[in-house]
This record gives structure tokens, C-alpha cells and sequence, in this order.
């Protein structure tokens, strides 16, 4: 039976009720006939991370295909019809992006980069900064410490000149603000100061003052205020202009970087720095390029630039294709939504809608669900954007990680960002991260961008969600619903006292700078009415039921099933008995699929690897795919390098991040055409080289490097049928999917290398070492799952569960079995051999530890 909460719940996730917060929606027409027009390929999925970067519009991407068919576009730096054409067209788009920001060439000059990291990194070599000496003070570079990591990154530059670096915490600014210096942007001081600050934050979304941009630039805030000379204002767009509109002429910033990606998703790697005129003139420029050059000498060190702002900073031939398709979005944007006031009224209400009901949330006990990291209660328009930044919390007040929810999020085709977004400052004062904690976290194995969500209980980074113009009441709809029915501990409570303060309170909608009323409110747009049923309610989750005291050191298990997986991500093969190789199993994951751009393919991008069965044939040295309904293929277990059709080239396998390459040799034409047919796409096969070393992340102790496949973590991956048992149970009773399958087919799902029997459910956990009949492993960790556990290994289909179930049964956690790494013996040629049947005796790590 529903409780009163859970019914009110069900009305505040109606339209209806969603009007009730705010009264703007869409741009005219029904936003769902928007994106079933111009954004079919999200049907089903609910995209939450505009602030990463938002969609393209299919009419936007057919119009540049149009343009490009119908034209010949060439080189900007020939003087031919076509490279006229391209020059031409560039200048077009360069005052439609002036335009945009409501401003002039006189005034501004646009100058293309591959981004906005690009476009800072470009400020930060060519500003005149000038260090310190006996003559007077040298240049000071401040920042604001909620500033992305590429604004941040300048004092790497600056360091090196000698240059005064002042990190500036966001309420000083005013806080701190004097009178000015006696001597303020004159003749008297000649050292140039930057001060860099985003206009809004990409962690909280909260926006700062374009007021500050004439404040610091005449001396009356901190820290300006304190340093005579002439100030600069860096002004990181990037974020901001996605949803919000920039009035150049009312705050001139001396230097705006953005990315265009941000503003129309396409295309990606292009991005501008607009330079106020009067501010280029300081710049300095040293190295030059193709096309800046009014003339020079090879052989004498005499080199004049071209009077021209953009002529002298871009370097080589422009991207002009990309730079042409802006057009494009330009046109489209405008076509859609009407303009960026638009925009930002349409996004400002999803976020708040959902800031208001997730901050409602309560737990069966009346704890909060969220908490939510923003210092304003999404009341104005001016000082709050389009994202919503918060960590989930159990009913005990404990922090969910992040990377467990991100997990989840997938499970329902929900696209959300997690970590710390590339901005230390904000993340460390969101979620009070000492300097130290940080400092720790590294020598604990955390660094930016993985997935160690915990330490010691304390969160690393957090959630984040966002929203672009073409997002729906659906997205929150069914963002909202998602947390609850997967992380409120029933029946869930709503604070109504809260609600109806949130509900009741009058939005600063004027603080923008436009008249609403111009709007009218009934053509703000419709829902559809769609309705979405909840998913199944999560159930509490179970505490261990087996005690310490109970486990059993040194008892005998059994190694019950033996699979080797040749090619990564497709079918296994069993087996009674195998050798092991150098780097595991004989013969497993020396293979794997990659796509036309050489992107290693797995179960999580394509399903139907898994219907691919490979067979070895060690009499006849050849590994055989087949597949229902057509011919197998054959390839040779061992490449030849000699073998001129073959490619060599650097892979990434999944779980590689940054530098982390395989060298891998391309196993022909023949099995890339069978592939391709399969699967639908070209792709390829591709092996690992033999005499390539790929170590182990992780070393084991006392034996050195660990050599690898193509795996993602470990040489070896062990499971117990007790833990699989445990979860089948837990599957069964939850009822979240109907009958589900029998233990042999949920074991496939886990895709271990060893099976073994065992009495008591996720007692390997804590072991620290164990041997199968004769050969001795250590353990390396626990195996972190993914959503590739819910591809069906026979029909390639995609389920929830098991991943939503095991979630639930441990925790929070979604480990489920354990990585070995073989501890070979010293001075022996002896092949160990692995046979089912074979006593396996653990030993318990002495600091053991469940989830």
C-alpha cells in the first residue's frame, strides 16, 4: 500500500505540479515534438550532462552537410575562388559570433583555438608579465578558487617569470574591496596585472558578477584594489554561455574564452579567445606561424607580424570547415529556441524543479536524501545556472560514492557526471577537502578522474547534473524517480515544511536583464503527458549475516568450472584443464574487437559481442569464431610480424586511461569483413603483440612486475558459486525482473576465469592468498562491476539486474569476486596446469574488511 508521501511524491513529478514552480517552458512548440524532430537518437535515454557538453540538432548537422555538398571550400591561404569562398565565409561567422555576444569588430576580435583550455593557455604565454625587481613590484596573477583546473593552470606559466600568484577566495572580492590605490591604471606603474574568474561555476553552476569585470579592471575590488598598475579581467565563459546570454558592450572583459562544443555540440575541438581590442595590443607573441608572418628572414633573426589581431595569433591553416559549421549553429539555435533569453528561462526552471524536490527528499527515519553543494536556494536567475551539484546520502547519513551511482544511473539509461568536474577549489570547499586530504588521497591511490568515490568514508568529488535547451520535464521526471526507487530507504518522507517555503517564495526572475512579459505564457511550450510508470522499489539493503568469529581460515574449497575468454568481451570457453601462460590463462584476451577508429568494443557498447563463440584449436594453431547463421572464420593463434597485410598500432583496453597504450597487431582483412558484417559497423580483430610487456597497475608484493593480456585489471578473475547463490536469492525476493535465470547463467554473466564452490557468500572478500591444487595466487583486490553484468550471454539482451540487486545486498558497493595474480616460482620451467576438481585452500587477509 502507498504511503501519503509516496502518492504526494507522485504528483510533484507531473507536469502540473512542475508549472506550479515555474511558469516558463520551451520556446512555443511542444518540447517533446523538439526532440522527436531534431534529437531522435535519445529516445530512451536521459541525458544530464549538458555542462559536459550539450547535443547537436540533426537540421543542424544536415545544413552543414548541404552547405559542404553544394560548395568547394579551400584553403583560407590561397587566393583562389574557393579559398576566397572559405576566407569569406570565416569573416561571416566571426561577426555572427560578435554578434552573438552583442558586440563589434571595433570593439572585439575573434580568434580561433581547438578550445578553451587553448584559448587560456594562449593568454597565459602572451600576456606581459613582468617580475619583480629593484625598479618597482612585478605582475600579479589572481584567480578565483572556483576556477577550472586550465584557468588555474596559468600560474604554471607565471611561476616561471617571477610573477606574484594570488588565489582568491570568492567572497573576498567584495568583501576585502578599499579604495583604490593613489596611482591606479596610469603612466605611474607599469606592471600589468590578470585577474581570472568564471562567469559561472562549472561545479555548482552558481554564476558570479559580470559586474566584477569593471570593478577589478578599475581597481575597486580585492584584489585590485591592492596592486597599482593596469588590470586585466580573464573572463572563463566556457560554462556560461551554453544557457545564458553574454553582453559584451555592458561588461567588457579584456579576454573571453569559450568552447563551441558547450554551445551547439558540434563541433567538437574548436573554440575562440575574443580579445578586446584595446587589451591586444599588449600582448606578446614569439613563436610564429603560417599565415602571420607579414614578411621574414630564414637566415637573419628579423621577423615582422601582420598589423591584423587575428592574423598574428593563428597560427597555420584555421580549422575552416568546422569554423563554417558554426553557421550552422547559429542558425539552428536561433531557429529553435528563439535566443538565449529563452534558453535561459527554459533551463533555470529544470534545474530548480529539481533542486527544490531533491532537496524535499527525506528517508524513511526523516534524514535527508541529498546533500546538495550550492550557496543559493535556485531563487535567482542571475546567480544560479543550469546544474545542480549534490552527493546522495543513506539512511544512516552516510555518503553513497559517486562511482556507485553513476553505475546505476547507466542500469536506467541516465547520463550523469561525477568526480570533482576539473575544479579542485570548488570540490575541496563543497566537500571540506583539506589541503592535506588531498595530498593523502594521491599517496592513498586517488587521482583526478578515476572512480575511488570513498576514503575512509569521506567522499573525493560528488554528483553532477545539467541541463541544455533540448532537456524535457521527463529528464527530471525520470532523474527524480530513479533516486528514489533506488536510494531512499522506504517509505520515503517528504519535508513539507521546506516545500511549500521553496514553493511559496517568488523567483528573482527580473534579475536577468529582459522583460519576461515579452514571453507569452502560453506559448512557452507543452507536455506531453506522457506517463511513466516507477520502476520497482529498491528494498533496504541486508547487513553481513555471516560473522567474523564464523569465518573459516584455511578451509578447502573446490575449483568447479575453468573459462578462458580469447577474445575480450565475446563468448567464453570452458574447459577441465589449462595451462597458464606468462599472463594468465593460455590464450585469454589476447584478442579483442576495436571500431573503424581503432576503440576497443565491449559488451557495454556492443551487446552482441557475447554471441560470438571462439574455439581453439591447438592441433592446428588457429583460433575459429563462429556465430548462428554464418560461415566461422579462422585466424592463426600466432601473428607472424613478417606478414606484410598485417598492421601494427597502440590500442587502449577498457579501464586504460591517459598514457596507458597496448601494442596490438591487426589480424586481416578477412576476420574485420566477418566482424563487420556481424556486428554492423566496421570493426576489426586485433591481437596483442607477443613481445609486448603489459605490467599490472598494481604490483604484487615481493614478485615484481606483473605481465597482462588485453584484460582490464588483473591476470586473473575468481568467483564463488556461495556468492552467486546469495545474489540469485536476492534477485528472486526482490521480484525487480520478474523469474529470473538459473545460477549457471548468472555465473556466465560475471565472466570469471575461475568458479569455485564454497559455504559461505563473500568469503573470498577477505582473503589474501590461496592456492588451486598446487599453483599459489595472491589476491589483488575486489572485481568493481559495471552495467556489463546485465547483458544477457545468450541473447545479448540487457537487464537491470543482476547489477541493481547487488548494489542492494552489499551495500551500496557493486563488488562482486576477486582479481589473483599468479606468484610463479623462482628457477623453474615447469607449466602450471589448472584442472576442475582441484582443492583450493584460501588464507584471510589479516585487515580484512566487507563492504
Amino acid at each position: 500500500m502507498e504511503t501519503q508521501s509516496s502518492l504526494e511524491f507522485q504528483d510533484l513529478c507531473t507536469f502540473e505540479s512542475f508549472k506550479g514552480f515555474w511558469h516558463y517552458y520551451g520556446y512555443g512548440v511542444d518540447q517533446q515534438d523538439l526532440i522527436d524532430r531534431e534529437f531522435k537518437r535519445i529516445k530512451g535515454v536521459t541525458y544530464l550532462d549538458h555542462a559536459g557538453t550539450t547535443l547537436f540538432p540533426e537540421s543542424q548537422i544536415k545544413g552543414f552537410y548541404d552547405d559542404i555538398s553544394r560548395n568547394v571550400y579551400g584553403n583560407p591561404h590561397s587566393h583562389n575562388p574557393s579559398s576566397r569562398l572559405t576566407h569569406d565565409t570565416v569573416e561571416s561567422v566571426r561577426y555572427r559570433i560578435l554578434e552573438h555576444f552583442n558586440t563589434c569588430p571595433e570593439e572585439y576580435s575573434v580568434i580561433f583555438t581547438s578550445g578553451c583550455t587553448a584559448a587560456l593557455k594562449l593568454v597565459a604565454d602572451t600576456f606581459p608579465w613582468k617580475a619583480a625587481s629593484n625598479e618597482g613590484p612585478g605582475s600579479q596573477f589572481c584567480y578565483l578558487t572556483d576556477n577550472h583546473t586550465s584557468a588555474v593552470g596559468i600560474r604554471g606559466v607565471t611561476a616561471l617569470q617571477g610573477v606574484g600568484t594570488v588565489s582568491v577566495l570568492p567572497h573576498e572580492v567584495e568583501r576585502r574591496a578599499r579604495k583604490p590605490p593613489t596611482q591606479t591604471n596610469g603612466e605611474e606603474s607599469s606592471a600589468p596585472h590578470l585577474f581570472c574568474y568564471p562567469a559561472q561555476s562549472n561545479f555548482s553552476g552558481r554564476k558570479y558578477p559580470l559586474s566584477y569585470v569593471k570593478g577589478i579592471q578599475s581597481q575597486q575590488l580585492y584584489p585590485a584594489c591592492e596592486h597599482r598598475g593596469r588590470w586585466f579581467v580573464l573572463l572563463d565563459a566556457a560554462c556560461f554561455v551554453s544557457c545564458s546570454p553574454l553582453d559584451l558592450s555592458q561588461y567588457p572583459a579584456d579576454f573571453v574564452p569559450i568552447s563551441f562544443y558547450k554551445m551547439f555540440g558540434f563541433p567538437t575541438g574548436l573554440g575562440a579567445l575574443l580579445v578586446r581590442n584595446e587589451a591586444a595590443e599588449v600582448l606578446r607573441k614569439t613563436y610564429f606561424g603560417g599565415g602571420t608572418a607579414a614578411a621574414y628572414l630564414v637566415a637573419e633573426n628579423y621577423f615582422v607580424p601582420k598589423p591584423n589581431v587575428v592574423s598574428r595569433f593563428e597560427d597555420g591553416t584555421i580549422s575552416f570547415l568546422d569554423i563554417i559549421s558554426l553557421h550552422h549553429g547559429f542558425e539552428t539555435l536561433q531557429k529553435l529556441t528563439g535566443s538565449m533569453l529563452n534558453i535561459q528561462l527554459h533551463t533555470f526552471g529544470l534545474a530548480r524543479y529539481t533542486y527544490i524536490v531533491l532537496s524535499c527528499l527525506r528517508h524513511s527515519n526523516g534524514k535527508p536524501v541529498a546533500q546538495i553543494h550550492c550557496d543559493n536556494d535556485f531563487q535567482n536567475i542571475a546567480e544560479q545556472g543550469a546544474i545542480l551539484n549534490f552527493n546522495l546520502l543513506d539512511c544512516h547519513g552516510r555518503t553513497v560514492g559517486y562511482s556507485q551511482v553513476d553505475k546505476m544511473a547507466s542500469l536506467f539509461n541516465i547520463h550523469i557526471r561525477t568526480g570533482c568536474f576539473c575544479n579542485t577549489g570548488a570540490c575541496q570547499h563543497y566537500l571540506a577537502i583539506s589541503n592535506q586530504n588531498v595530498k593523502s588521497n594521491l599517496h592513498a591511490g586517488h587521482i583526478c578522474g578515476d572512480n575511488i568515490d570513498l576514503i575512509e568514508g569521506r567522499p573525493t568529488g560528488s554528483i553532477r547534473v545539467s541541463f541544455g535547451y533540448m532537456s524535457s520535464f521527463e529528464d527530471c521526471q525520470n532523474f527524480l524517480r530513479f533516486v528514489v526507487n533506488c536510494f531512499v530507504d522506504k517509505p520515503l518522507i517528504l519535508d513539507q515544511k521546506r516545500l511549500t517555503k521553496l514553493k511559496s517564495a517568488e523567483p528573482m526572475e527580473s534579475a536577468a536583464s529582459y522583460d519576461l512579459a515579452s514571453i507569452p505564457n502560453g506559448q512557452l511550450g507543452h507536455q506531453n503527458g506522457q506517463t511513466i510508470t516507477p520502476s520497482p522499489e529498491r528494498i533496504a539493503p541486508s547487513e553481513d549475516t555471516v560473522s567474523k568469529e564464523e569465518k573459516n581460515n584455511g578451509s578447502s574449497h573446490t575449483l568447479t568450472n575453468l573459462f578462458i575468454y580469447p577474445v575480450k568481451s565475446c563468448a567464453s570457453v570452458e574447459v577441465t584443464e589449462w595451462p597458464l601462460g606468462p599472463q594468465g590463462l593460455l590464450y585469454d584476451r589476447l584478442w579483442m574487437v576495436v571500431n573503424e577508429n581503432g576503440v576497443c568494443l565491449s559488451q557495454k557498447r556492443e551487446p552482441k559481442l557475447c554471441l560470438i563463440r571462439p574455439i581453439i584449436c591447438l592441433a592446428s594453431n588457429t583460433l575459429q569464431l563462429q556465430v548462428s547463421g554464418m560461415e566461422p572464420v579462422t585466424v592463426p593463434l600466432e601473428t607472424s610480424l613478417a606478414n606484410s597485410d598485417l598492421r601494427t598500432s597502440q590500442s587502449k583496453v577498457c579501464g586504460d586511461r591517459y598514457e596507458d597504450k597496448t601494442q596490438t597487431v591487426d589480424c586481416g582483412k578477412e576476420v574485420s569483413t566477418w566482424l563487420s558484417e556481424f556486428l554492423g559497423k566496421p570493426c576489426r580483430l586485433i591481437r596483442q603483440r607477443p613481445e609486448f610487456l603489459r605490467d599490472m597497475k598494481f604490483g604484487t608484493e615481493n614478485f615484481g612486475p606483473t605481465a597482462l593480456s588485453l584484460v582490464n585489471e588483473a591476470q586473473f578473475l575468481l568467483i564463488n558459486r556461495a556468492s552467486v547463490s546469495f545474489l540469485q536469492e536476492h534477485i528472486a525476493n526482490s521480484e525487480n525482473e520478474g523469474t529470473w535465470h538459473d545460477m549457471e547463467q548468472l555465473i556466465q554473466r560475471f565472466r570469471a576465469n575461475l568458479v569455485i564452490s564454497g559455504q559461505e557468500a563473500f568469503a573470498e572478500d577477505d582473503w589474501s592468498h590461496l592456492t588451486v591444487g598446487d599453483t599459489p595466487f595472491q589476491v589483488i583486490g575486489r572485481c568493481g562491476r559495471c552495467q556489463m553484468i546485465g547483458v544477457d550471454q545468450k541473447s545479448a539482451t540487457r537487464t537491470q539486474e543482476p547489477l541493481r540487486s547487488l548494489s542492494e545486498c552489499r551495500s551500496g558497493k557493486v563488488t562482486f569476486g576477486v582479481y589473483l595474480a599468479h606468484q610463479s616460482a623462482r628457477n623453474t620451467t615447469a607449466v602450471p596446469v589448472l584442472s576442475v576438481g582441484a582443492r583450493v585452500i584460501p588464507r584471510i587477509s589479516e585487515s580484512s574488511d566487507k563492504p
